[in-house]
């Protein structure tokens, strides 16, 4: 038996250790097929983020049970490594311990420990995975929907036998005398009930018995994902380390997220100089439309998806039927390049034709178009509404929404291919300077019924020195009816305050947010440049937004043209002018208007995409008789309004509509206001809800508002 455990385990290992590294190196080959991206800034604080997000378990934790549950398999697949070397010397001493540690206590306890909690969470995990399975109702809903089943499975009963079998040779151990309890404090009994009263040469026999069954469990999952390299569920145990490093930002927080500002459009590893677009090379790759044009930290992220579903789970467009799933974009893009590389690779047109038929059918695959010739779905990439939600959930740092941007920019640019509904968007952007197409001399238009004078930049005031904020009113507060209402709600809000300001009037362009969301850079490049230079004019520095995609786009867009601001959104100014006293909101006279019910809708490019989440609640907590409901998806799990991506000028023709999905959520938490901080998502759920009021199901009295609104009514009745 010894001498069968020992040949037939170590022709297995050698077999698995060379595939192993034969595949590495092709992964490695293949990511390398992408093009650079400058990843290497910060290396102090990236080394630092990996240690947190890894010992910390900080982006699986925001599913706390699954979490810990994947911190212990985690960290018993680590921890127990050196069980594996055990078994190897097992093969051949059956007494055999790892000099110096293996007879320590410690090390002994450790490895116990790991290994009983490691069962425990693996048959937790198993059993989440099958209550889950994505049959019957739940379906699509599961998140584990098109995830590669038979590979999951199999990667967690390796787990499962692994550590039986560790928890068998530590009783096998213990029955040959190689300590007493107290070296084997949970495992005794294991070997008392199992294998008591055996003579010591059935004992051995079962250690080289086991130990052998232990290695081949282990090299054939080790052959099984060499053979795999699309593995994903199994490979991230490797990837996600350098994936997590050389994420974009180097931070650990929310704002380390791939959120916020949108990359420029890279080339060589550099952005695209507009200024000078005359001198760009005809060739080069203006946004992505071949897998190939990714970085090599998109083909990485691609490798790197454990397809757990986590991002499709809170993904607005899959959760009402539609088919954008991030994690089948993932999925499908990993496949994609794989399958292709190897023409990518070959080294001469002869190599490149006797390829497989397979091979240079992906090669003239289109990466975007019709679901049933491309590889990623048109309807799926014009979908997303770059809410974040799968960037935020992401426990790999995978960059979801730069990848189906940079897919969006080819098509937009290259192509022409788009939505036929963004010509009137773009048409807008370039003659109007808006989405609305509106004509700019109305953009003061907002300020005629108020009771006090607004200053405007080169006509009360010469330059912003002379006030303390610029109010960047943006084309929705400008000429959308609902939005004008909070553009006035702030302008009197601060007026009251007494914090001066002033505004651009008709020297004020869009920012290009729904341009560079939708794809079209160049006229985002055109506005922001607009924009950019009368700042550098006017010495703009500090500056209030109602709109968060101007806020946005302003806070972390404006430095890529060297444009920096200290930008504030109109809830974070407003709540500090409250906690300073400049501003008192006051109870309701009438008693019965007390206790209204007020919910608040988190705006993605606000919340998710900035981090600000506590400014817009501290505001309404502080409204007198009021009464504060969250949603049930609330913060960095909120559900989005639809109107992010551009998808405000797009008509939602598949699936159910997304602001229906959220209204219903918020109405049902009987809220009488329902109180957002965006103009975009006012528009959408004042839709949503009016549609809910034609069909009788929420009350005529409910209203969306702006936070502000509410909080000027409050100071009002003072």
């Amino acid at each position: 038996m010894q001498i069968l455990a020992i040949v037939v385990s170590l022709a297995v290992a050698a077999v698995g250790v060379a595939l192993f590294g034969k595949t590495i190196g092709h992964m490695v080959s293949v990511i390398k097929l992408g093009l650079p991206a400058g990843r290497t800034d910060s290396p102090g604080q990236r080394t630092t983020t990996l240690v947190k997000e890894s010992l910390g378990h900080t982006r699986m934790l925001q599913w706390s049970h699954i979490g810990v549950l994947h911190w212990f398999v985690a960290f018993g697949f680590i921890g127990l490594f050196l069980s594996l070397v055990t078994a190897f010397g097992q093969l051949f001493d059956a007494h055999y311990a790892l000099p110096v540690i293996g007879h320590w206590f410690v090390f002994e306890w450790v490895s116990e420990f790991l290994t009983w909690t490691g069962l425990v969470s693996i048959i937790g995990l198993m059993a989440i995975r099958l209550r889950n399975l994505p049959k019957g109702e739940k379906g699509r809903y599961s998140r584990f929907f098109g995830s590669t089943a038979w590979q999951a499975y199999y990667v967690e009963y390796t787990i499962l036998g692994v550590l039986i079998c560790i928890l068998l040779l530590r009783g096998l151990e213990y029955e040959l005398g190689a300590g007493s309890k107290f070296h084997f404090p949970s495992t005794f009994f294991v070997g008392e009930a199992l294998f008591g009263g055996l003579s010591v040469s059935a004992l051995e026999t079962m250690v080289y018995l086991v130990a052998m069954i232990k290695i081949l469990i282990s090299f054939a999952w080790m052959i099984t994902i060499s053979l795999n390299a699309t593995m994903g569920v199994a490979w991230h145990r490797f990837t996600a380390w350098p994936n997590i490093w050389f994420k974009r930002k180097p931070g650990s927080d929310g704002g380390g997220l791939a959120l916020g500002a949108l990359q420029p459009i890279m080339v060589n590893g550099a952005p695209i100089d507009f200024e000078n677009i005359e001198e760009l090379d005809e060739d080069a790759a203006l946004g992505v439309g071949k897998v190939e044009d990714f970085t090599w930290k998109g083909l990485l992220d691609f490798t790197t998806c454990t397809e757990c579903g986590r991002c499709q789970s809170q993904c607005p467009a899959w959760n009402t039927e539609k088919p954008l799933s991030p994690k089948l974009i993932m999925m499908g893009l990993r496949e994609h390049a794989y399958a292709k590389a190897p023409y990518l690779l070959a080294s001469s047109d002869d190599e490149r034709k006797s390829l497989p038929e397979l091979v240079l059918a992906e090669q003239d695959k289109p990466l975007v178009g019709p679901a049933d010739v491309a590889v990623i779905d048109e309807d799926a990439l014009w979908a997303c509404t770059s809410c974040g939600a799968c960037v935020q959930q992401c426990p790999v740092d995978i960059e979801h929404v730069d990848a189906i941007m940079d897919m969006r920019r080819y098509q937009v640019l290259i192509e022409s291919s788009f939505p036929s509904e963004l010509n009137g968007l773009f048409k807008g952007l370039e003659n109007k300077g808006n989405p609305w197409n509106m004509n700019p001399s109305g953009r003061m238009d907002w300020a005629k019924d108020l009771p006090f004078e607004v200053k405007q930049v080169g006509a009360d005031v010469e330059t912003l020195d002379e006030v303390e904020y610029l109010f960047w009113v943006g084309c929705a507060g400008a000429f959308e009816d609902r939005a004008k209402k909070t553009t006035q709600a702030v302008a009197e809000l601060l007026n009251i305050a007494g914090v001066s300001f002033a505004v651009l009037g008709d020297g004020e362009t869009c920012t290009g947010d729904p341009a560079r969301r939708s794809g079209n850079e160049f006229v985002f490049q055109q506005l922001a440049m607009q924009n950019a230079e009368v700042f550098k004019e006017t010495g703009a520095k500090k500056v209030v937004s109602t709109c968060a995609h101007c806020f946005n786009t302003l806070k972390n867009e404006y430095s890529q043209l060297g444009v920096e601001l200290d930008v504030i959104h109109h809830t974070q100014l407003l709540n500090r002018l409250v906690r300073e006293g400049k501003l008192t909101p006051v109870a309701p006279a009438d008693s019965t208007l007390n206790g209204q019910k007020i919910t608040y809708h988190d705006p993605c490019y606000l919340g998710r995409h900035n981090q600000v989440y506590d400014a817009p609640r501290e505001l309404l907590d502080i409204i007198p008789g009021a009464e504060y409901a969250e949603m049930p998806r609330n913060k960095t799990k909120s559900f989005c309004c639809g109107a992010g991506g551009a998808r405000m000028w797009m008509e939602e023709k598949i699936g159910s509509r997304i602001n229906l999905n959220r209204t219903t959520e918020a109405v049902g938490t009987g809220a009488d206001k329902i109180a957002t901080g965006c103009p975009f998502c006012r528009v959408m759920l004042s839709d949503g809800l009016t549609a809910q009021q034609a069909e009788g199901t929420a009350r005529e009295s409910v209203e969306v508002q702006d936070v502000a609104q509410l909080l000027l009514a409050s100071v009002k009745r003072g």
